[in-house]
């Protein structure tokens, strides 16, 4: 009898177990895909010891800080639309608060080529007008640009003219190509109608490269490093006849309708370290401007420096300015977006 109740047994379990494998395994479904959301904010802010804009310090070889917001929206992964504003602490001639950038573009990307174009405007509130007085070639009022400051002299210290209203725009179009994970090049172009606001047309061309080491070079600490450079060149055309000069010299002029701007190259090569969203950018920056033709595109307002060698056909004053000269600029800034870093 036990033997026939253990057979019994057994047989139930295989029965069971042979039951238990004909039936078909319920499927496990994947969660659904998150959805797209094609709206994005990127903003941040830094901290540099010299704001230096295409080799030209804007802040007289002082500290400057700057803030951005840029609201974005991706039309798909590969088209995203923008606008964005900007502001930089300035110590400009004309005595302006501060720089505040309003720009907007498109950014379309075909694999490794992400293109850039767009249009970028540079306002200067609160400016003051520093020229010639009266029925004079600079005369402020003669170009809409309200009381003059300085009484037929120009700037103090040195006589240099500096218009109330420096703001302009450019058109921008911009490429960067990744060739692989370490190496990047870049190409950029930007034109203006009326550089600064001097009357005369402006051009700016440059070529950019960069190198990004492996993750594993400082292993899991998270810091990044870079090293970058650019080498570019700025065309300027003639100024308007605010920035005349009506003194002859030995080089040349005088100039009553406008001074042929200097066109000049500038250059930068610095080393960067990134941690989260933090970056320490260390920068050397130069240009072939000589003092001289540095205090006519300029109208440096903080220059003494008076030199026979500076009395150019453009410069008849002789003073010299170092705003253009080799600088040294260590920038912290914080840059974040909303969808990867406020989830």
């Amino acid at each position: 009898m036990k033997k026939v109740a253990l057979l019994a047994t057994a047989l139930t379990m295989i029965s069971g177990s042979v039951l238990a494998a004909d039936m078909p395994v319920k499927a496990v479904k994947a969660p659904p895909p998150a959805p797209f959301d094609p709206w994005d904010v990127a903003f941040g802010s830094a901290i540099m010891n010299d704001y230096v804009f295409r080799g030209v310090t804007q802040s007289n070889h002082k500290p400057s800080v700057a803030a951005y917001f840029e609201p974005r929206y991706n039309v798909n992964k590969d088209l995203q639309l923008y606008i964005g504003t900007s502001a930089e602490s300035i110590s400009f001639p004309n005595r302006a608060a501060a720089e505040v950038d309003i720009y907007g573009g498109i950014r379309p990307t075909f694999g490794m080529f992400a293109f850039d174009f767009g249009v970028w405007g540079y306002l200067y509130p609160g400016g003051q007008c520093f020229g010639g007085a009266g029925p004079l070639t600079n005369s402020c009022a003669a170009f809409g640009q309200g009381t003059d400051f300085g009484l037929g002299n120009g700037l103090p210290i040195n006589g240099n003219f500096a218009k109330r209203n420096a703001s302009f725009y450019e058109g921008y179009a911009k490429l960067n190509v990744t060739l692989n994970d370490q190496w990047q090049v870049g190409f950029n172009e930007f034109y203006s109608p009326n550089f600064l606001n001097l009357g005369a047309w402006g051009n700016y061309s440059s070529v950019t490269a960069k190198w990004t080491a492996p993750s594993t070079t400082f292993g899991s600490s998270g810091v990044g490093m870079y090293v970058s450079g650019e080498f570019g060149r700025q065309w300027l055309g003639t100024s308007d006849a605010f920035y005349g000069t009506t003194t002859a010299t030995a080089f040349g002029g005088p100039f009553p309708l406008g001074i042929p701007e200097p066109s000049y190259n500038t250059w930068n090569i610095g080393v960067g370290f990134t941690y989260k969203v933090f970056t320490l950018d260390i920068r050397y920056s130069d240009t072939n401007l000589s003092k001289a033709s540095c205090n006519a595109f300029t109208s440096d307002y903080s220059t003494t420096s008076f030199s026979p060698s500076n009395i150019t056909a453009i410069n008849p004053g002789g003073f010299g300015s170092n705003w253009c000269g080799a600088t040294g600029i260590v920038k912290l800034s914080a840059d974040l977006t909303a969808m990867s870093n406020l989830k």
